[in-house]
């Protein structure tokens, strides 16, 4: 069983943190409890109103919001609810009783079906966060981490699946156009998502290699060039493409060529624009943000 840690998030509203989780709690269903009595549905949330300052407590996905009256600040107690959630859920304890959708509040899934750059790709993207990390998956073979993506990938004009946060991107074959199929795979991941089936395994981070840890390992190895370009990345590149329903992962830097190799994802692999949008987006941006230490950009996967 993969381990529970659990991150103290501040939020806009001061009496309000959020304590996140590296994987998910609950079936991608949300639950509000105002009291102790309204918690019977939440074992979890009952242990949390025996603290005498907690006022209200939601549960959604990978974290626990807790608001606080005033009798004390979060920065005196947040660590300690931190521990107390963290131990609780190691210790195996329950979140949600089997039964609670039925008595508690249900948010309706939603998705819809956005278009990319690249017409291979269609970008599902739905108003819950379904995966804490993103996962790409070119075969059915590598898509065992991922129940949806195996999933999808019985349908004969799926080639690629790539998940984030809160969409999915699917490249199809050419076999099929999108006017046909777009209908039938929005209902089939709404569908899914409603009814609380996993998206990824719990350790499939982990298994992949991408748990915040091992990146952080791994980053700290890396030359400053090479953590000064994965910033620009990160900060200027990673945005635009996410919202093409894409990413863009540093590979590696050379310093004698002063090469950056970088890996395209989900729709950016394979866009017929990707090209330009290397050479005229990134690669400028990266010369004139790191004047002589960069030169060209290329992506190992065309």
């Amino acid at each position: 069983m993969n381990t529970f840690k659990v991150s103290v998030q501040e939020t806009s509203n001061n009496t309000i943190v959020k304590f996140e989780l590296n994987q998910f709690i609950t079936k991608h269903q949300s639950f509000e409890f105002n009291n102790i009595d309204e918690a019977k549905a939440s074992p979890l949330a009952q242990q949390l109103f025996y603290l005498p300052f907690v006022k209200k407590v939601y549960i959604s996905g990978n974290f626990i919001a807790v608001e606080r009256y005033n009798i004390v600040e979060w920065n005196d107690v947040q660590d300690e609810v931190a521990e107390q959630i963290e131990a609780y859920l190691n210790d195996g304890g329950q979140v949600i009783v089997e039964d609670a959708t039925t008595v508690a509040k249900k948010i309706p899934v939603t998705v819809y079906a956005e278009s990319t750059p690249n017409p291979a790709v269609m970008k599902f993207v739905t108003n819950k966060k379904i995966v804490a990390a993103l996962f790409e998956f070119t075969s059915i073979d590598e898509a065992k981490l991922s129940p949806l993506a195996t999933e999808l990938f019985h349908f004969p004009f799926v080639k690629s699946v790539f998940i984030d946060e809160n969409y999915v991107s699917i490249t199809k074959f050419d076999i099929a156009e999108w006017q046909d199929i777009t209908i039938q795979i929005r209902e089939f991941i709404k569908s899914y998502i409603e009814n609380g089936k996993e998206v990824v395994l719990p350790n499939a981070a982990e298994t992949l290699q991408k748990s915040t840890t091992q990146l952080d390992n791994h980053y700290e190895t890396l030359d400053d060039t090479s953590k000064e370009i994965i910033n620009i990345l990160e900060e200027y590149v990673k945005p635009a493409v996410a919202s093409d329903g894409g990413n863009i992962q540093f590979i590696s830097y050379d310093e004698n060529t002063k090469n950056v190799s970088v890996m395209l994802q989900g729709a950016c692999s394979g866009c017929p624009s990707s090209t330009y949008t290397l050479k005229s987006g990134i690669e400028n941006m990266l010369k004139e943000m790191l004047p002589g230490r960069v030169e060209t950009v290329e992506a190992i996967n065309g």
